[in-house]
Protein backbone atom coordinates (compact mmCIF):
# COMPACT_ATOMS: atom_id res chain seq x y z
CA UNK A 1 0.00 0.00 0.00
CA UNK A 2 1.51 3.31 -1.03
CA UNK A 3 0.77 7.03 -1.05
CA UNK A 4 1.49 7.76 -4.75
CA UNK A 5 3.71 10.68 -3.79
CA UNK A 6 5.22 10.65 -7.24
CA UNK A 7 1.86 10.95 -8.94
CA UNK A 8 1.30 13.97 -11.12
CA UNK A 9 -0.28 16.42 -8.65
CA UNK A 10 0.35 20.10 -9.23
CA UNK A 11 -0.19 22.52 -6.36
CA UNK A 12 -0.22 25.38 -8.84
CA UNK A 13 -3.05 23.73 -10.77
CA UNK A 14 -4.95 23.05 -7.54
CA UNK A 15 -4.67 26.69 -6.54
CA UNK A 16 -5.90 27.71 -9.98
CA UNK A 17 -9.01 25.56 -9.56
CA UNK A 18 -9.49 26.74 -5.99
CA UNK A 19 -9.46 30.35 -7.12
CA UNK A 20 -12.04 29.50 -9.78
CA UNK A 21 -14.41 27.98 -7.23
CA UNK A 22 -13.93 30.65 -4.57
CA UNK A 23 -14.56 33.47 -7.01
CA UNK A 24 -17.99 32.06 -7.83
CA UNK A 25 -19.69 32.85 -4.52
CA UNK A 26 -22.17 30.22 -3.38
CA UNK A 27 -24.19 31.17 -0.29
CA UNK A 28 -26.72 28.58 0.81
CA UNK A 29 -30.30 29.22 -0.36
CA UNK A 30 -29.23 31.64 -3.10
CA UNK A 31 -30.47 29.58 -6.03
CA UNK A 32 -29.00 31.77 -8.76
CA UNK A 33 -25.56 31.80 -7.15
CA UNK A 34 -25.70 28.07 -6.44
CA UNK A 35 -26.60 27.33 -10.06
CA UNK A 36 -23.51 29.20 -11.23
CA UNK A 37 -21.42 27.45 -8.59
CA UNK A 38 -22.70 24.00 -9.58
CA UNK A 39 -21.86 24.61 -13.22
CA UNK A 40 -18.37 25.73 -12.20
CA UNK A 41 -17.83 22.67 -10.00
CA UNK A 42 -19.00 20.45 -12.84
CA UNK A 43 -16.63 22.16 -15.27
CA UNK A 44 -13.65 21.68 -12.94
CA UNK A 45 -14.47 17.99 -12.48
CA UNK A 46 -14.88 17.42 -16.21
CA UNK A 47 -11.69 19.29 -17.10
CA UNK A 48 -9.61 17.19 -14.69
CA UNK A 49 -11.34 13.80 -14.86
CA UNK A 50 -13.18 13.75 -18.17
CA UNK A 51 -16.66 12.34 -18.53
CA UNK A 52 -19.79 14.31 -17.76
CA UNK A 53 -20.93 15.72 -14.44
CA UNK A 54 -24.70 15.76 -14.07
CA UNK A 55 -26.55 18.59 -12.34
CA UNK A 56 -29.29 17.18 -10.11
CA UNK A 57 -31.83 19.94 -9.64
CA UNK A 58 -33.43 20.46 -6.25
CA UNK A 59 -35.34 23.09 -4.34
CA UNK A 60 -32.11 24.05 -2.60
CA UNK A 61 -30.04 24.39 -5.76
CA UNK A 62 -28.24 21.95 -8.06
CA UNK A 63 -26.23 19.04 -6.72
CA UNK A 64 -23.35 17.77 -8.87
CA UNK A 65 -22.93 14.04 -9.55
CA UNK A 66 -20.12 12.42 -11.52
CA UNK A 67 -19.30 8.76 -12.09
CA UNK A 68 -16.17 7.07 -13.40
CA UNK A 69 -18.26 4.13 -14.60
CA UNK A 70 -18.30 0.49 -13.62
CA UNK A 71 -19.64 -0.98 -10.40
CA UNK A 72 -19.79 1.71 -7.68
CA UNK A 73 -17.09 1.19 -5.02
CA UNK A 74 -16.40 4.51 -3.32
CA UNK A 75 -18.28 7.79 -2.96
CA UNK A 76 -16.36 11.07 -2.72
CA UNK A 77 -18.72 13.40 -0.87
CA UNK A 78 -18.69 17.18 -0.47
CA UNK A 79 -20.73 20.35 -0.83
CA UNK A 80 -20.36 23.58 -2.78
CA UNK A 81 -22.58 25.88 -0.72
CA UNK A 82 -20.93 28.20 1.80
CA UNK A 83 -22.10 30.28 4.75
CA UNK A 84 -20.84 33.58 3.37
CA UNK A 85 -23.27 36.09 1.80
CA UNK A 86 -22.79 37.57 -1.63
CA UNK A 87 -20.28 40.40 -1.49
CA UNK A 88 -17.91 38.68 0.92
CA UNK A 89 -15.46 38.12 -1.93
CA UNK A 90 -15.09 41.86 -2.48
CA UNK A 91 -14.04 42.25 1.13
CA UNK A 92 -11.98 39.06 1.33
CA UNK A 93 -10.72 38.20 -2.17
CA UNK A 94 -8.94 34.95 -2.88
CA UNK A 95 -5.23 35.29 -2.27
CA UNK A 96 -2.18 33.26 -1.29
CA UNK A 97 0.14 34.88 1.24
CA UNK A 98 2.85 33.26 3.37
CA UNK A 99 1.72 29.75 2.52
CA UNK A 100 -1.94 30.32 3.34
CA UNK A 101 -4.78 30.58 0.84
CA UNK A 102 -7.66 32.74 2.02
CA UNK A 103 -11.09 33.69 0.74
CA UNK A 104 -14.68 32.64 1.45
CA UNK A 105 -15.01 28.86 1.51
CA UNK A 106 -11.36 27.89 1.03
CA UNK A 107 -11.39 25.62 4.09
CA UNK A 108 -15.09 24.75 4.26
CA UNK A 109 -14.95 23.13 1.85
CA UNK A 110 -13.81 24.18 -1.59
CA UNK A 111 -10.19 23.30 -0.91
CA UNK A 112 -11.21 19.74 -0.08
CA UNK A 113 -13.12 19.42 -3.34
CA UNK A 114 -10.11 20.55 -5.34
CA UNK A 115 -7.76 18.17 -3.53
CA UNK A 116 -10.17 15.28 -4.09
CA UNK A 117 -10.48 15.94 -7.81
CA UNK A 118 -6.74 16.26 -8.32
CA UNK A 119 -6.06 13.15 -6.24
CA UNK A 120 -8.49 11.22 -8.40
CA UNK A 121 -6.89 12.65 -11.56
CA UNK A 122 -3.67 10.87 -10.59
CA UNK A 123 -5.37 7.49 -10.94
CA UNK A 124 -4.94 5.49 -14.13
CA UNK A 125 -8.43 4.07 -13.76
CA UNK A 126 -11.47 5.88 -12.36
CA UNK A 127 -13.93 3.01 -12.52
CA UNK A 128 -15.99 2.52 -9.39
CA UNK A 129 -15.53 6.12 -8.24
CA UNK A 130 -18.43 8.53 -7.79
CA UNK A 131 -18.40 12.18 -6.75
CA UNK A 132 -21.40 13.91 -5.18
CA UNK A 133 -21.18 17.62 -4.39
CA UNK A 134 -24.35 18.93 -2.76
CA UNK A 135 -25.86 22.42 -2.60
CA UNK A 136 -27.36 22.48 0.90
CA UNK A 137 -25.03 20.93 3.48
CA UNK A 138 -24.67 24.15 5.43
CA UNK A 139 -28.45 24.36 5.92
CA UNK A 140 -29.16 20.78 6.92
CA UNK A 141 -29.08 18.79 3.64
CA UNK A 142 -32.85 18.59 3.45
CA UNK A 143 -32.96 18.25 -0.33
CA UNK A 144 -29.84 16.11 -0.70
CA UNK A 145 -30.08 13.56 2.11
CA UNK A 146 -31.99 10.94 0.14
CA UNK A 147 -29.53 11.18 -2.77
CA UNK A 148 -26.55 11.02 -0.41
CA UNK A 149 -27.94 7.90 1.25
CA UNK A 150 -28.78 6.28 -2.08
CA UNK A 151 -25.28 6.73 -3.48
CA UNK A 152 -23.62 5.76 -0.18
CA UNK A 153 -25.51 2.46 -0.10
CA UNK A 154 -24.64 1.82 -3.74
CA UNK A 155 -20.93 2.55 -3.30
CA UNK A 156 -20.34 0.91 0.07
CA UNK A 157 -17.65 3.33 1.27
CA UNK A 158 -17.67 7.11 1.70
CA UNK A 159 -14.84 9.64 1.81
CA UNK A 160 -15.95 13.06 3.08
CA UNK A 161 -13.86 16.07 2.11
CA UNK A 162 -14.79 18.47 4.87
CA UNK A 163 -11.84 20.39 6.33
CA UNK A 164 -9.39 18.51 8.50
CA UNK A 165 -9.50 18.51 12.28
CA UNK A 166 -7.07 20.69 14.23
CA UNK A 167 -3.50 19.84 13.28
CA UNK A 168 -4.55 18.10 10.08
CA UNK A 169 -6.17 15.08 11.71
CA UNK A 170 -8.99 13.10 10.16
CA UNK A 171 -12.47 13.23 11.66
CA UNK A 172 -13.27 9.76 12.91
CA UNK A 173 -16.44 10.61 14.84
CA UNK A 174 -19.02 13.36 14.90
CA UNK A 175 -21.80 14.32 17.23
CA UNK A 176 -25.36 14.23 16.06
CA UNK A 177 -26.70 17.74 15.82
CA UNK A 178 -29.93 19.60 15.39
CA UNK A 179 -31.82 22.82 15.98
CA UNK A 180 -35.07 23.32 17.87
CA UNK A 181 -37.38 26.33 17.73
CA UNK A 182 -39.47 26.84 20.85
CA UNK A 183 -42.37 29.21 20.16
CA UNK A 184 -44.21 30.70 23.12
CA UNK A 185 -47.65 32.21 22.72
CA UNK A 186 -49.02 34.50 25.45
CA UNK A 187 -51.42 37.40 25.42
CA UNK A 188 -50.69 41.08 25.00
CA UNK A 189 -51.87 43.76 27.42
CA UNK A 190 -50.86 47.27 28.51
CA UNK A 191 -47.75 46.93 30.65
CA UNK A 192 -48.75 49.93 32.80
CA UNK A 193 -52.53 49.82 32.96
CA UNK A 194 -53.25 46.07 32.92
CA UNK A 195 -50.07 44.01 33.24
CA UNK A 196 -51.92 41.19 34.97
CA UNK A 197 -54.41 40.94 32.11
CA UNK A 198 -51.69 39.68 29.82
CA UNK A 199 -49.79 36.42 29.62
CA UNK A 200 -46.13 37.38 29.40
CA UNK A 201 -44.50 35.26 26.70
CA UNK A 202 -41.08 36.60 27.59
CA UNK A 203 -41.38 35.44 31.20
CA UNK A 204 -42.57 32.05 29.98
CA UNK A 205 -39.63 31.89 27.57
CA UNK A 206 -37.26 32.60 30.47
CA UNK A 207 -38.67 29.58 32.31
CA UNK A 208 -38.28 27.48 29.18
CA UNK A 209 -34.65 28.54 28.67
CA UNK A 210 -33.77 27.27 32.14
CA UNK A 211 -35.62 24.00 31.59
CA UNK A 212 -33.97 23.52 28.22
CA UNK A 213 -30.45 24.29 29.42
CA UNK A 214 -30.90 21.72 32.19
CA UNK A 215 -31.19 18.99 29.56
CA UNK A 216 -27.44 19.16 28.87
CA UNK A 217 -25.28 16.24 29.98
CA UNK A 218 -21.79 17.37 29.01
CA UNK A 219 -20.20 14.47 30.87
CA UNK A 220 -21.56 12.14 28.15
CA UNK A 221 -21.18 14.59 25.28
CA UNK A 222 -24.68 16.10 25.20
CA UNK A 223 -24.89 19.86 24.92
CA UNK A 224 -28.18 21.76 24.76
CA UNK A 225 -27.51 25.44 24.18
CA UNK A 226 -30.11 28.19 23.78
CA UNK A 227 -28.53 30.48 21.19
CA UNK A 228 -31.09 33.02 19.91
CA UNK A 229 -34.14 34.55 21.58
CA UNK A 230 -36.67 37.17 20.55
CA UNK A 231 -39.77 38.60 22.19
CA UNK A 232 -41.98 41.64 22.41
CA UNK A 233 -42.97 44.58 20.25
CA UNK A 234 -42.94 47.75 22.39
CA UNK A 235 -41.64 48.67 25.81
CA UNK A 236 -45.13 49.26 27.20
CA UNK A 237 -46.74 46.04 25.91
CA UNK A 238 -46.76 42.68 27.67
CA UNK A 239 -45.19 40.37 25.05
CA UNK A 240 -47.64 38.08 23.31
CA UNK A 241 -45.01 35.98 21.55
CA UNK A 242 -41.46 34.81 22.10
CA UNK A 243 -39.12 32.42 20.32
CA UNK A 244 -36.06 30.55 21.57
CA UNK A 245 -33.69 28.75 19.19
CA UNK A 246 -31.62 25.92 20.63
CA UNK A 247 -28.52 24.12 19.33
CA UNK A 248 -28.26 20.44 20.32
CA UNK A 249 -25.30 18.04 20.05
CA UNK A 250 -25.34 14.36 21.09
CA UNK A 251 -22.97 11.42 20.86
CA UNK A 252 -25.45 8.53 20.95
CA UNK A 253 -28.77 7.47 19.50
CA UNK A 254 -30.10 7.08 23.03
CA UNK A 255 -29.38 10.72 23.80
CA UNK A 256 -30.97 11.77 20.51
CA UNK A 257 -34.17 10.04 21.58
CA UNK A 258 -34.02 11.49 25.11
CA UNK A 259 -33.56 15.05 23.88
CA UNK A 260 -36.28 14.84 21.24
CA UNK A 261 -38.69 13.41 23.79
CA UNK A 262 -37.82 16.11 26.30
CA UNK A 263 -38.50 18.89 23.82
CA UNK A 264 -41.81 17.28 22.88
CA UNK A 265 -42.76 17.24 26.56
CA UNK A 266 -41.99 20.90 27.33
CA UNK A 267 -44.91 22.39 29.24
CA UNK A 268 -45.77 26.00 30.12
CA UNK A 269 -45.21 27.44 33.59
CA UNK A 270 -47.72 30.28 33.25
CA UNK A 271 -51.45 29.76 33.06
CA UNK A 272 -52.76 30.17 29.51
CA UNK A 273 -49.31 30.23 27.92
CA UNK A 274 -48.86 27.86 24.98
CA UNK A 275 -45.70 26.12 23.80
CA UNK A 276 -44.98 24.87 20.27
CA UNK A 277 -41.75 23.04 19.43
CA UNK A 278 -40.30 22.50 15.98
CA UNK A 279 -37.12 20.71 15.04
CA UNK A 280 -35.17 17.53 15.70
CA UNK A 281 -31.67 16.14 15.92
CA UNK A 282 -31.54 16.05 12.13
CA UNK A 283 -28.05 14.61 11.75
CA UNK A 284 -27.60 11.33 13.64
CA UNK A 285 -24.34 10.73 15.51
CA UNK A 286 -21.38 9.35 13.56
CA UNK A 287 -19.77 6.81 15.91
CA UNK A 288 -16.05 6.22 15.66
CA UNK A 289 -16.77 2.59 14.78
CA UNK A 290 -18.09 3.81 11.41
CA UNK A 291 -14.67 5.18 10.45
CA UNK A 292 -12.45 2.50 12.02
CA UNK A 293 -11.89 0.42 8.88
CA UNK A 294 -11.07 3.33 6.58
CA UNK A 295 -9.03 5.16 9.22
CA UNK A 296 -6.71 2.15 9.53
CA UNK A 297 -6.20 2.28 5.77
CA UNK A 298 -5.36 5.99 6.02
CA UNK A 299 -2.88 5.33 8.84
CA UNK A 300 -1.08 2.74 6.76
CA UNK A 301 -0.87 5.20 3.90
CA UNK A 302 0.15 8.14 6.06
CA UNK A 303 1.72 6.89 9.31
CA UNK A 304 1.28 9.26 12.21
CA UNK A 305 -1.94 10.86 11.01
CA UNK A 306 -4.35 11.32 13.89
CA UNK A 307 -8.07 10.74 14.16
CA UNK A 308 -10.32 12.96 16.24
CA UNK A 309 -13.98 12.95 17.21
CA UNK A 310 -15.47 16.42 16.78
CA UNK A 311 -18.64 18.25 17.75
CA UNK A 312 -19.71 19.50 14.34
CA UNK A 313 -21.88 17.53 11.94
CA UNK A 314 -21.54 16.79 8.23
CA UNK A 315 -23.19 14.67 5.57
CA UNK A 316 -20.94 11.88 6.80
CA UNK A 317 -23.33 11.58 9.76
CA UNK A 318 -26.01 10.34 7.38
CA UNK A 319 -23.84 7.77 5.63
CA UNK A 320 -22.35 6.47 8.87
CA UNK A 321 -25.85 6.00 10.30
CA UNK A 322 -26.56 3.63 7.41
CA UNK A 323 -23.67 1.42 8.49
CA UNK A 324 -21.61 2.45 5.45
CA UNK A 325 -17.89 2.85 6.31
CA UNK A 326 -17.25 6.61 6.34
CA UNK A 327 -14.09 8.66 6.84
CA UNK A 328 -14.37 12.44 7.25
CA UNK A 329 -12.01 15.40 7.48
CA UNK A 330 -10.08 14.43 4.35
CA UNK A 331 -10.23 17.96 2.97
CA UNK A 332 -8.11 21.02 3.46
CA UNK A 333 -5.68 21.47 6.33
CA UNK A 334 -6.33 24.88 7.81
CA UNK A 335 -8.90 26.48 10.04
CA UNK A 336 -11.35 29.29 10.66
CA UNK A 337 -14.41 27.58 9.22
CA UNK A 338 -17.33 30.05 8.92
CA UNK A 339 -15.11 32.93 10.05
CA UNK A 340 -13.34 35.86 8.41
CA UNK A 341 -9.93 34.35 9.21
CA UNK A 342 -10.67 31.11 7.30
CA UNK A 343 -7.52 29.74 5.67
CA UNK A 344 -6.01 26.74 3.91
CA UNK A 345 -2.42 25.53 4.32
CA UNK A 346 -1.01 25.34 0.81
CA UNK A 347 1.91 23.14 1.84
CA UNK A 348 -0.46 20.31 2.82
CA UNK A 349 -2.44 20.21 -0.43
CA UNK A 350 -0.27 17.73 -2.34
CA UNK A 351 -0.08 15.27 0.54
CA UNK A 352 -3.85 15.33 0.98
CA UNK A 353 -4.37 14.77 -2.75
CA UNK A 354 -1.96 11.82 -2.62
CA UNK A 355 -3.94 10.42 0.30
CA UNK A 356 -7.07 10.48 -1.89
CA UNK A 357 -5.27 8.49 -4.57
CA UNK A 358 -4.07 5.88 -2.11
CA UNK A 359 -7.36 5.54 -0.28
CA UNK A 360 -9.42 5.06 -3.43
CA UNK A 361 -7.06 2.40 -4.77
CA UNK A 362 -7.00 0.59 -1.43
CA UNK A 363 -10.79 0.64 -1.12
CA UNK A 364 -11.29 -0.69 -4.65
CA UNK A 365 -8.68 -3.40 -4.12
CA UNK A 366 -10.35 -4.51 -0.89
CA UNK A 367 -13.70 -4.74 -2.68
CA UNK A 368 -12.42 -6.74 -5.58
CA UNK A 369 -12.23 -3.96 -8.14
Amino acid sequence: MRMYRNADVSVEAMLEDLRTLVEVESPSRDLEALSKSAMTVAAVIESRLGGQAVLVESGAGPHVHWSGGGEPRVLVLGHHDTVFPLGTLARRPFQVVDGHATGPGVFDMLGGLVQAVHGLAALDDLSGVEILVTADEEVGSGSSRALIEERARACGAVLVFEGAADGGGLKTGRKGCGTFDVIVKGRASHAGLEPAAGVNALVEAAHQVLDIAALSRPEIGTTVTPTVASAGTLDNVVPAEATVIVDVRVESAEEKERIESAFAALAPHLDEAEITVRGAVGRPPMPESASAELFEVARRLLPGIEGKAVGGGSDGNFTAALGVPTLDGLGAVGGGAHADHEYLVVGAMAERAHLVTGLVNAIRDSRGA
